[in-house]
């Protein structure tokens, strides 16, 4: 079809996620047309190096045949089949049993969503049930952390943590609360490991006591803030505020949409510090963003104490039409197999360990003031005066520009609104590739710091 006419299209039909309309409609879509690898080509022929995976979603990058194999086949011998009524499929069934085996701990029990936001909100319906039948209805507290991100759903956007996802959406609800993100490179209290791990233990006491420890339910926290602008938490921090939570009697739920998969280094974060969750949340790489598929992980405990306390002819009041989805769990299968027969996960702990070495010598930019990595996943912080940490003038539109000038430079990156530019590159990149992004990163940084009004205000 005429490129010009699918533009036209777009702008009178499709409204596009997190998006402002009328921008989105006088600009224009950009159209993407095929992919392997870790590159993508647009509709005009031009080919980039993704370093965003789609968004944070293609761990594996694109083009597996195997995957779409999998899913070709299961759509040719079962396409659908509902989880409903006591029915099931094989991949579902399978995929379900291999994640219970390879989660921390007792996570041995698996609810199936679409995608991360309804397994938020599978989690907290979840939460609120087991607090029910366990006799502590009072307990429908959350807190989550600033700079946070859950979901753009009802009840996940009012946990997310961006100011975005609360305009005139009349959230966060009267239930949910925040404490500080750990940040290190923003914290007020400077940015010692121990200090931070000390203060964020603090502060969630402190809110629990504020609201009151018999009526808060749990705390969600990711393990790498990702929306927020890649947050990468001092070392020992999780840990600790899992341990906090078991003191304080709430639950402790891993939003691991992002950092699930290998996106860190191992297959899940928390498995770095040996945390063991209440509730884990997974989607984007559990399927490699072939197929839309996510899960709720439940520790054998809260599973058995709402099966215990449910009458044996009430069922669970909580479905989704796509839950175990077959075709989305053939292809969960295959790519869990990638990843670990595969030899993604190795690779990707082995390039991600030379991608946080070639970040680092971005720092040397006059317009970078911080980098932080976590494997593959990368966040550069832009600011105008390095010693004062200042922010640019939101005037100069200088994450918008970075964006337009990476893209020129055939480089996908996300320009977060607060110029902090995050990665993500696909876990099959090789050493070459993150030269390549490096090299392009540095040239889209050279261009957009010699603009004279940037120029001029850089110190």
């Amino acid at each position: 079809m005429d490129t010009q006419h699918l533009i036209d299209m777009d702008r009178a039909h499709w409204i596009h996620p997190v998006s402002v309309w009328r921008k989105q409609e006088k600009q224009g879509v950009t159209i993407l047309r095929s992919a392997k690898g870790a590159y993508i080509t647009d509709i005009d022929g031009h080919t980039l190096l993704d370093g965003f995976s789609g968004l944070w979603c293609v761990n594996l990058g694109y083009g597996h045949e195997s995957i779409v194999r999998a899913a070709t086949e299961q759509m040719q011998r079962l396409p659908y089949a509902t989880g409903y009524f006591n029915y099931g499929s094989e991949p579902a069934i399978e995929l379900a049993a291999k994640l219970a085996q390879l989660a921390p701990g007792d996570l041995d029990h698996v609810f199936f969503t679409m995608g991360g936001s309804d397994a938020i909100d599978t989690t907290v319906r979840l939460i609120c049930y087991y607090f029910n039948t366990i006799g502590k209805p009072e307990k429908k507290q959350f807190i989550s952390l600033q700079r946070g991100y859950h979901g753009s759903s009802a009840i996940g956007s009012g946990l997310t943590a961006l100011s975005a996802f609360h305009r005139n959406f009349d959230v966060p609800l009267p239930t949910q609360h925040t404490i500080s993100s750990p940040y290190p490179y923003r914290n007020p209290i400077g940015p010692d490991p121990a200090t931070i791990i000390a203060a964020s233990v603090q502060e969630l006491r402190s809110k629990v006591a504020e609201i009151g420890a018999k009526r808060v339910a749990a705390f969600f926290c990711e393990p790498v803030q990702g929306s927020g602008g890649v947050i990468v938490p001092p070392k020992g921090w999780l840990a600790a505020m899992r341990q906090a939570c078991a003191e304080l009697d709430i639950l402790f739920v891993a939003d691991e949409v992002i950092t699930g998969f290998g996106r860190t280094g191992p297959l899940f974060a928390c498995e770095s510090e040996n945390v063991t969750p209440d509730f884990m949340t997974v989607a984007k790489g559990l399927t490699s963003g072939y197929s839309p598929m996510g899960a709720v992980f439940i520790s054998d405990r809260i599973y058995r104490a709402i099966a215990d306390a449910n009458p044996t002819d009430m069922p669970v009041g909580h479905g989704l039409t796509y839950s175990g989805h077959p075709v989305s769990a053939a292809v969960g299968l295959e790519a869990l197999r990638l990843y670990r027969e595969g030899g993604m996960l190795e690779n990707g702990q082995k390039v991600g360990a030379y991608f946080e070495q070639r970040l680092q010598e971005l720092s040397r930019h006059p317009l970078v003031g911080d980098v932080r990595s976590c494997g593959m996943l990368a966040a550069v912080e832009l600011v105008t005066d390095k010693v004062r940490k200042t922010k640019p003038d939101k005037a100069l539109k200088i994450g918008e520009r970075l964006g337009q000038a990476g893209y020129r430079n055939r480089l996908i990156f996300r320009a977060f609104s607060d110029d902090i530019i995050g990665f993500a590159p696909p876990l099959c990149c090789t050493t070459s590739d993150i030269d390549l992004l490096i090299e392009r990163f540095q040239q889209s940084l050279d261009e957009i710091v010699n603009i004279d009004e940037i120029l001029r205000v850089v110190n």
